[in-house]
């Protein structure tokens, strides 16, 4: 919908504008005088009539610039968005499994998706270039200038109306729209290629690696038994007032010289 607002109101524009010669001599004036330009806005083949005030003659003059290469390149990428965007909305409403496939859909989907990205910055900056020049060379006060009889004092020449330039206004605003919405779109395009999942994604061993280490470093029930150095249950060994060992087990205390 983006695209097809952003051609219609650049690629159907037509406009003119209106200006009015009073010559000294009234008979030699001419108050109506219509310029008519449209797309691609090849300027300087726009021809008009215009009176010399010097009796009957009239010159016969031309617009000044050629503006169609900003205007038809921004035009030409707004129809090529509409067109892919359309495929891809059949592809992804009909044909999902196929474009998922070897995840060949996606990648290809994330390249096509930048590359008009940066297409729609660079034509919509050149047309609101090129839109800017178009004002300039259709400004009535302008075109006035390039009219002899308008040199001479004696002569009064006036813009009866400008050319309406809102839908071409219109036109450059959803140029740059729609780069924010492919631009946008470059995000939820590279989800679907996975490449965002996959470094998201923990290795499958980490928690093997961790335990492993806990079992390496002695933290192991089986140690804490009879082989751990301590005195087995119901006897224990102590030092008495005369310096010698004595051990008490179920049967009393016995010297640790009769043990011997």
């Amino acid at each position: 919908l983006f695209a097809i607002f952003a051609f219609a109101t650049c690629g159907g524009y037509s406009g003119g504008l209106r200006l009015s010669v009073d010559c000294a001599n009234k008979s030699e004036s001419d108050l109506n005088i219509d310029i008519a330009f449209a797309y691609p806005f090849r300027l300087h083949q726009v021809n008009f009539d215009a009176p010399t005030c010097e009796g009957k003659h009239r010159e016969k003059l031309s617009l000044i610039g050629d503006f169609s290469s900003s205007a038809e390149f921004f035009v030409t990428i707004a129809v090529f968005a509409f067109l892919y965007s359309l495929a891809a909305t059949v592809v992804y409403i009909f044909f999902q499994n196929k474009y998922r496939e070897n995840n060949r859909g996606p990648l290809i989907d994330f390249i096509v998706t930048v590359v008009f990205s940066f297409l729609w910055l660079v034509s919509s900056s050149a047309w609101a270039k090129g839109l800017s020049d178009v004002k300039i060379a259709t400004d009535p006060d302008e075109v006035l200038l390039l009219m002899s009889a308008c040199k001479q004092q004696s002569n009064k020449c006036l813009p009866v109306r400008s050319p309406v330039m809102s839908s071409l206004n219109t036109s450059v605003v959803f140029g740059f729209l729609n780069f924010i919405l492919w631009a946008g779109n470059i995000w939820f395009v590279f989800k679907e290629t996975g490449w965002h999942s996959s470094g998201q994604r923990h290795p499958p061993d980490t928690m093997e690696k961790q335990s492993s280490s806990y079992n390496q470093g002695g933290y192991n029930q089986d140690s804490y038994g009879p082989a751990g150095g301590y005195n087995q249950p119901g006897s224990y060994s102590q030092v008495d007032e005369y310096g010698q060992s004595q051990s008490y087990g179920q049967s009393g205390p016995t010297s640790f010289a009769n043990q011997i």
